[in-house]
């Protein structure tokens, strides 16, 4: 099996008519413009044609790369707990359509959905999902708002257990999107799911994000031994407070819990593996001058020693609708 970026985000401003918008605002506007000048974009892109360059730029580094597939990602709106959109809250929206619709076009793209399990139509809007395609959900609890402990979810992730879907949660500090409620980067906000049966993957294995973060890596660790079900990803863990927990992430049992995902187009630098000891000087100096964001993620964890395992770990975990072979 091909090894799988299970962490990608899709990004546009609807200039194709993908019905995606971003609006980044304050500091975020500053981070944004990093982004597009980290991976090549003009400075111009969020007003101009951002659809199209965006798609060229992650299907040309997919291509590229050693990767067989990616899975990318939508992203929801916010809702209050009563299911009303809280308008002007958040700052991107990508569809699911749109997202269903680029993984049709494109078999090395694998659709993962996002549905806010407060909307009045969450599950007539997963059902659809489902019947389309999807072979994950991503959700965001500090960012969107939500509370997965809620019993009134309960039947919603019973849906995604029974369906096989796996949910893919953002755990720990967050600083590319406004933060809604801090408390719910805990990664025991995702019990409930987890006492439903569903397969839950947390991302950055909620480690600390920035200055004034929790970090919930123990947290973490000590749910994995409780919930089988429980998975990490390691994506944008080459910053430097998430960094620290590398070498604890390649030790067992951990290590056998863990998925690759890069969180493109957050960048990707090698600085803090090498300054934590966890690969050396010529391989970081060597992978810094690969071009290729996706290719340079791999290639880093590939030489701090994560096994190939974990690379191919996640096309045992995902969705297969009837009709789509998802292995390569």
């Amino acid at each position: 099996m091909k090894p799988v970026d299970m962490h990608v985000h899709i990004v546009g401003n609807g200039s194709s008519g993908s019905g995606c918008w971003v609006r980044p605002r304050g500091l975020h506007r500053l981070l944004a413009a990093f982004m597009l000048h980290h991976n090549g974009l003009p400075h111009d892109a969020l007003a101009g044609d951002l659809d199209r360059l965006y798609l060229q730029l992650l299907l040309r580094s997919l291509h590229s790369s050693s990767l067989g597939a990616a899975l990318i990602l939508a992203h929801d709106d916010v809702y209050d707990e009563s299911g009303r959109r809280m308008e002007g809250i958040g700052s991107l929206y990508v569809p699911n359509d749109y997202v269903l619709g680029l993984a049709r076009q494109y078999p090395e793209f694998l659709p993962g959905v996002s549905i806010h399990p407060a909307r009045p139509d969450a599950t007539e809007e997963l059902d659809r999902c489902l019947a389309s395609g999807a072979v994950m959900m991503k959700l965001l609890p500090n960012s969107q708002n939500i509370d997965c402990n809620d019993h009134r979810y309960t039947r919603f992730w019973e849906r995604l257990a029974e369906a096989g879907l796996p949910l893919l949660a953002h755990t720990g500090g967050e600083h590319t999107v406004p933060i809604l409620r801090r408390e719910w980067a805990n990664p025991q906000v995702l019990e409930r799911p987890l006492q439903c049966g569903v397969t839950v993957i947390a991302a950055h294995v909620a480690g600390k994000g920035g200055v004034f973060d929790r970090d919930y890596f123990d947290v973490f660790t000590e749910m994995t031994r409780r919930h089988p079900r429980l998975y990490g990803d390691l994506s944008a863990l080459n910053i430097p407070f998430r960094s620290k927990h590398l070498r604890a992430c390649l030790r067992e049992p951990l290590v056998h819990r863990l998925l690759h995902g890069s969180d493109f187009p957050v960048p990707v630098m090698g600085h803090w593996a090498w300054m934590r000891g966890v690969v050396d000087w010529e391989t970081f100096r060597r992978l810094e001058r690969e071009p290729n964001p996706l290719e340079r993620d791999y290639q880093l964890k590939r030489a701090m020693g994560f096994p190939m395992e974990t690379f191919t770990r996640i096309w045992q975990l995902l969705r297969q609708p009837t009709g789509r072979f998802l292995e390569p």
